[in-house]
């Protein structure tokens, strides 16, 4: 029989990369197989996320976005074209990254999941007592009840409602939040005084100031009399009045009661967001207690009292995931199989993820970078989309060695399912299941951006790459340990799944706490250690991978304080002010203030940033680029990387050793590609930790904490991690780090172990030791992959 001809529209099985050149990428031309897994690996820097977030993924993401009408486009994003000369092949991008999940205290696991949409309607047709639609079970939609004639017009006929009603879930105390806050008002004024004396103490009512004079020339209360003197009106129209237009000095303003300004002027912003000052006012003044009528549940009366088999809608979103699967399971009723089966479904992904050991009411913000990735993960473990494109951004990363095999097996699924699986990853045990590898280098920054090899995995160990070269690395457990020089005591810890927990936690060692995700490794150290007696007297640094404060404007030199001895040394040799080097001060470009990009709000609709065309995106002014220091303008400076500025600063005309010290510690680091200049809002988790290890390594903390460092760190890297780690503890410092990395296990002097599972499978301590004693013992699944790891 005639062999058929292969059909025209299979030869698309490649997705081609032609010339690209986003970032420090160098002209990069790759081919890359569709319905596979396919690995970028590379030293931090080397241009992986440039490659595949912003040229494949960005692309991608465009064209769909040309697909709507410019009327649903006018609300997207714009994108621009990325630097390459041909992208083909292309197919839909679902991007699963690492940003945390939103703040909002109304977003929960389930809320992000479908798992509590799903729950909903469960109540609804099964509760007892019958109270309603799935929304009377929903903490999010409140009960409205209106009355009165609501005329329909249909036409020419004219109907009329008596009343309307929708039951809704919202408990009306908190509104859904679970928690209420009351203002302490001698936070806010001191009673014994009058406003005449200055007794607001709030940060911006300054006697004088408009604030201020809101209420001392609004006539409603007597400025003179000490405000504990007030009658109830005086009072209530200090503190509680509706918003009222008045003329006040002569000026038509708002006047309203001092707390709901307060409200809307403090409470209604993100705390992380304000400035130190305000953010203490805050902490001060305003206390979240657990809301007395729902007890935090969120929900209402209603919505608490109706039951399945004597469990509350509420009780089964408090139990751990793990435990709500085996409760569904126990559902028998025909009547929902369908939806029983589809919720089964979604548990059991939590539980296969690494994630049973959460609960569907806990806040979504309050998950770790791992934690929300894994959970957007779950969207798509069910979504019955092939031909996809997934781009995955180091998914192993806050998973014990234990869980990182569940991982593996569920980028092999979503492979399995016909889809194309990018991932950007540094773990040996990932790169092994790849189909594909593409690894960029040969360095960082400038060093790096090209790719060194694409084949197998077994072409990439033997093809003479740091990657290849670093494959098979093995750290052996060390001979000799440190002794400890005294002990951080932790005494009936409870904080999240801990069970009262005592520990002595040796210093003047590097101490590593590990176990599996969700064991209460990050309670024990950040919920029980900086509080305790002992801390106390210890100068505690604590260093995780939270986003930095800081606006677009902020880069590593601003961060650090390194900008500082640079301003000084380019205003000494031109004789003329430091303030000229400054992009937020007197040297800012005029027309983008210094931003060096100009950002268009367009209201509605998305803003668009384009660089700014007077100074060409340098952010000075013309006059100081004319300033020069060693042959450079300061924006060739900022535009340096932290190795070329090692050298530049090092010796010759531009020598400035207080430059020198900040630099050596960001190369230490391991964050010598990084340029001086670039924002803080583009660095990962792993770099921001790095560069708050770098800023802190010049302070006097006696205890350095540190939160998995080796994120985002390639496996040639994470050698030089741990020489640093010597250093700081040579040098007289105490270092906790919670870790999962066998290497840093293995380097330890004394390793605390918890499980031995996840959330109430966990919080104990399951081992305390040297590393050679935790592998002799292999008691413990952490002791197992460690002595798999090193061979023992």
């Amino acid at each position: 029989m005639d062999k058929q001809p292969p059909h025209p529209a299979d030869r698309h099985d490649l997705i081609r990369v032609h010339g690209a050149r986003e970032n420090n990428l160098k002209d990069v031309s790759i081919e890359i197989p569709k319905r596979r897994l396919t690995v970028f690996t590379g030293v931090s820097g080397s241009g992986k996320s440039s490659l595949v977030f912003d040229t494949i993924a960005a692309e991608s993401q465009r064209l769909i976005n040309e697909t709507y009408s410019s009327f649903v486009q006018g609300f997207m994003p714009t994108l621009a074209r990325p630097e390459v000369d041909v992208l083909d092949g292309l197919t839909t991008a679902i991007i699963v990254d690492q940003q945390r999940m939103g703040a909002d205290p109304r977003s929960t696991v389930g809320t992000a999941t479908d798992a509590n949409a799903m729950l909903r309607i469960l109540f609804s047709r099964l509760g007892k007592p019958r109270i309603g639609p799935p929304s009377a079970y929903a903490f999010n939609v409140p009960s409205v009840r209106a009355s009165g004639a609501i005329t329909v017009e249909v036409g020419n006929k004219k109907a009329v409602k008596a009343t309307f009603n929708r039951t809704g879930g919202m408990c009306p105390r908190c509104e859904g939040r679970g928690t209420v806050s009351d203002i302490d008002l001698a936070q806010l004024y001191d009673d014994s005084k009058s406003l005449d004396e200055g007794a607001l103490t709030i940060p911006g009512y300054t006697p004088g100031g408009w604030n201020y004079r809101l209420y001392t020339e609004s006539g409603l209360v007597d400025a003179a009399k000490p405000i504990r003197k007030y009658t109830k009106r005086e009072l209530h129209a200090f503190l509680h009045h509706e918003p009222t237009r008045m003329k006040i000095a002569g000026i038509n303003m708002t006047y309203e009661g001092l707390i709901p300004r307060i409200q809307k002027s403090f409470l209604a912003k993100d705390k992380e967001g304000m400035q130190p000052h305000i953010r203490a006012f805050v902490e001060r003044a305003v206390t979240f207690t657990t809301c007395p009528e729902c007890d935090g549940t969120r929900l209402a009366e209603g919505a608490r009292a109706s039951k399945i088999k004597r469990i509350s809608i509420a009780d089964a979103c408090a139990m751990q995931i793990s435990d709500l699967a085996t409760w569904v399971r126990g559902l028998k009723e025909p009547s929902v199989a369908p939806l029983l089966t589809a919720l089964q479904l979604t548990l059991d992904s939590f539980v296969e993820i690494g994630l049973g050991y959460l609960s569907l009411d806990r806040p979504a913000g309050t998950l770790s970078g791992g934690e929300a990735q894994r959970v957007k993960m779950i969207r798509h473990l069910g979504s019955s989309l092939t031909d996809v494109t997934y781009v995955f951004d180091e998914p192993t990363i806050g998973l014990h060695p234990h869980d990182i095999q569940r991982m593996n097996d569920l980028l092999l699924q979503l492979r399995d399912k016909g889809n194309t699986v990018l991932v950007v990853e540094h773990k040996p045990e990932t790169i092994a299941i790849a189909d594909h590898v593409v690894d960029l280098g040969p360095g960082a920054g400038t060093e790096g951006g090209a790719v060194c090899f694409e084949g197998t995995v077994e072409g990439l160990r033997t093809g003479g790459t740091v990657t290849g070269r670093h494959f098979d690395d093995r750290a052996g457990v060390k001979d000799t340990v440190r002794k400890p020089t005294g002990t951080l005591e932790i005494r009936g810890a409870t904080t999240h799944n801990l069970r009262n927990v005592d520990v002595d936690i040796p210093l003047g060692v590097l101490a590593v706490v590990t176990g599996v995700a969700g064991s209460g490794k990050s309670s024990l150290v950040h919920g029980s250690l900086p509080h305790g007696s002992a801390a106390a007297s210890e100068d505690v640094v604590s260093i995780d991978q939270s986003p930095i404060r800081g606006s677009r404007r902020s880069n590593p030199a601003t961060y650090t304080g390194l900008l500082d001895p640079i301003r000084k040394a380019f205003a000494k040799a031109n004789d003329v002010k430091p303030a000229l080097f400054s992009a937020n001060s007197e040297g800012a470009c005029p027309t983008c203030n210094g931003a060096g990009v100009i950002y268009t709000d367009l209201g509605m609709m998305a803003g668009v940033s384009s660089t700014c065309e007077d100074c060409e995106g340098k952010r000075f002014q013309a006059s100081v680029l004319e300033y020069l220091l060693g042959g450079r303008d300061i924006s060739e400076v900022l535009a340096m990387s932290v190795t070329e500025a090692v050298e530049f600063f090092g010796a010759g005309e531009a020598s400035t050793p207080a430059a020198q010290r900040i630099l050596a510690r960001l190369a230490d680091v391991g964050l010598g590609y990084l340029s001086l200049g670039q924002p803080l809002t583009t660095l990962s988790g792993g770099e921001r930790q790095r560069l708050k290890l770098a800023t802190h390594m010049g302070e006097k903390g006696g205890v350095y904490i540190l939160d998995e460092p080796t994120t985002g760190l390639h496996l040639a890297d994470v050698e030089q991690l741990l020489g640093l780690l010597d250093r700081l503890v040579d040098s007289g410092k105490s270092v906790i780090v919670v870790e999962h990395h066998q290497a840093v296990m293995a380097h330890a002097d004394w390793i605390i172990d918890l499980g031995p599972g996840a959330g109430h499978d966990g919080g104990r301590i399951v081992f305390e030791g040297t590393p050679a004693e935790l592998v002799a013992a292999r008691s413990t699944l952490t002791g197992e992959h460690l002595a798999a790891y090193i061979g023992a």
